[in-house]
């Protein structure tokens, strides 16, 4: 008897796991950390949603089993979701499923989709679904840069003629976590262009298509012509409407791929509880002034992260979109790496971030900040980080965050 299974032995230790346990025990002997780590949004979904799921969860006969592919009202509210964002049509008998949030839905199409041996491009760094989902289906990872530059297209030619098995599927993810890259119209034209004469499949990850900013909205693979002979697109109502922990997403677009996930799914679940999915309904359908308000938050916290960071001595470039910055270390303590100076920044300025490391071998050099504390206490980081940095012999001057 193997003392060892199959998939944990493709699946490395979470390196960010290392850094929430340290943060874990910290809380637990009673210390103040300000957790800038995990993405989770401290915000509450608007009242009307929780209202419609209380409704909803007191009527009788709404507590079986739900469709696994999401109930027929949720299904047309994220297509009249895109026809009024994006102007793309979708069907939604055929062209959307509802998922236990994106990061399900991922899973359960690289389940659907690949099997052992073949080969997936996606991107690193990158968020660990966008790789891992793949291992555990038995797929072997290639990866290709996350920034979406010349570079970016070369590795994608380099790997058509040089993978052996050609590569099936490629994985793409902008507004991206966690570097929060972004891209427009045109880098998905070229894509889906590159897509069609390369026979691969293209998995768009969506989920930040809200949180957006400096008045640039974020754009859409399926407004692209012909994109949905090609890709699937995963959002959301984690970030959107605060809902992270409601377990909502979906996937959309090409009918074959969506099938497939389907059928998958109507092995391995029974659907997210109905009441939820009313209340997902109300999200979507209902008032949006919640999706700009929490927009505006995020924008004003980027703001006061990246000046009082700078007034710190540490200079982080301001991202464009998501509920993330992607910083790079100071240089005075770049030599310690992206995990070392995550310990030492919980353990010695009492705030945590995410190690860069932990999202694929070239995010090393790099934290990840969540945009998840209220500005106080963002400003409060920064006064910590500061005196930190003066411990390590950084220079500071005499700016004060």
């Amino acid at each position: 008897m193997s003392d060892e299974f199959y998939r944990m032995k493709r699946l490395p230790p979470y390196v960010i796991a290392e850094v929430n346990a340290m943060r874990a025990a910290a809380r637990a002997g009673g210390e103040d950390i300000i957790d800038l780590g995990m993405g989770n949004p401290d915000l509450p979904p608007a009242p009307h949603v929780i209202a419609k799921l209380v409704e909803v969860a007191q009527k009788p006969d709404a507590h079986g089993y739900s469709a696994s592919r999401g109930i027929p009202g949720l299904r047309k509210a994220q297509a009249n979701y895109y026809a009024r964002r994006f102007g793309v049509d979708l069907d939604p008998e055929s062209e959307v499923v509802v998922t236990m949030g994106s990061k399900e839905g991922l899973a359960s199409l690289a389940t659907a989709i690949t099997a052992p041996g073949d080969v997936v491009l996606a991107p690193n760094p990158s968020y660990p679904i966008h790789t891992f989902g793949f291992i555990i289906a038995g797929a072997t990872i290639r990866s290709v840069p996350t920034t979406p530059d010349e570079r970016y297209w070369e590795a994608l030619d380099r790997a058509m003629k040089f993978t052996v098995p050609r590569p099936s599927v490629l994985v793409v993810n902008y507004p991206s976590n966690p570097t929060a890259e972004t891209v427009g119209i045109d880098f998905y034209e070229r894509l889906v262009a590159w897509a069609r004469e390369n026979k691969v499949w293209v998995l768009s990850d969506l989920a930040y298509s809200e949180l957006y900013y400096d008045g640039c909205p974020t754009t859409s693979i399926l407004q692209v012509k012909g994109a949905k002979d090609v890709a699937v697109e995963f959002t959301s109502l984690s970030k959107t409407y605060s809902m992270a922990g409601w377990r909502i997403g979906f996937a959309v677009g090409n009918r074959k791929l969506i099938a497939a996930m389907t059928r998958v799914k109507s092995y391995l679940d029974y659907g997210a509880f109905t009441p939820i999915q009313a209340a997902a309904c109300a999200a979507l359908n209902g008032p949006q002034d919640i999706v700009e308000t929490n927009r505006e938050l995020y924008h004003k916290r980027r703001d006061v992260l990246v000046e009082s960071f700078a007034r710190s001595g540490w200079d982080i470039p301001p991202p464009r979109a998501s509920m993330f910055a992607w910083a790079p270390l100071p240089p005075a303590v770049a030599h310690l790496g992206s995990l070392e100076f995550s310990k030492q920044l919980l353990t010695h300025a009492g705030v945590a971030v995410a190690p860069g490391v932990g999202y694929g071998e070239d995010g090393e050099g790099f934290v990840r900040i969540a945009l998840v504390e209220n500005e106080q206490r963002i400003r409060q980081a920064a006064r910590n980080v500061r005196k930190y940095l003066a411990s390590m012999g950084v220079n500071t001057g005499a700016r004060t965050a």
